[in-house]
């Protein structure tokens, strides 16, 4: 069984930064493509970010300039380098992978990291 697991969130002021990380742990598998993912109240879920097991990412338009998305192989994480933040970045965020397990290949969500910004 493979878990990701996010953390970093938490109450920032407008302009402010945060990073978010998100670990996948469990038994033998291959991290390919991994997303990030936010979720605002009475909105839909929205990708972020999105990184491929190469290197190569692409951003939602409101995010870009203002976030980086990265990820460390050897650590099997995925970050998310979020700056000069916006009262409208508020919401849950959760990654996702693209994960192989015996010649297969499964979508995994983490359980999601709240992110508020307020002063």
């Amino acid at each position: 069984q493979v878990q990701l697991v996010e953390s970093g969130g938490g109450l920032v002021q407008p302009g402010g930064s945060l990073r978010l990380s998100c670990a996948a742990s469990g038994s033998t598998f291959s991290l390919n493509t991994m997303r990030w993912y936010r979720q605002a109240p009475r909105k839909q879920r929205e990708l972020v970010a999105a990184i491929t097991s190469g290197g190569s990412t692409n951003y939602a338009d409101s995010v870009k300039g203002r976030f980086t998305i990265s990820r460390d192989n050897a650590k099997n994480t995925v970050y998310l380098e979020m700056n000069s933040l916006k009262p409208e970045d508020t919401a849950v965020y959760l990654c996702n992978a693209d994960i192989g397990i015996a010649g297969y290949m499964y979508l995994y969500w983490g359980q999601g990291t709240q992110v508020t910004v307020s002063s």
